[in-house]
């Protein structure tokens, strides 16, 4: 499937929490964990479960960056 966006993360699924309406989706990229909340049909017709190859897609229109201090 294409998709224009360019924030596009490869994770595996950490743990799925799926709900009457929404399903809480954790995704394990690198060592950072990803949270997102879906419906829960998105998650069903996905088939997501703990363990699967997915990519994390980021929309946004802010993305905030913070260092620290020197």
């Amino acid at each position: 499937m294409a998709l224009s966006a360019r924030n596009q993360l490869p994770g595996t699924v950490e743990e799925i929490q799926i709900g009457d309406i929404v399903a809480h989706v954790v995704v394990r990229v690198g060592e950072s964990l990803v949270e997102s909340v879906i419906t829960r049909n998105s998650a069903q017709e996905l088939g997501l479960k703990k363990g699967d190859q997915v990519k994390v897609v980021i929309k946004a229109t802010e993305v905030m960056i913070q260092k620290d201090g020197r």
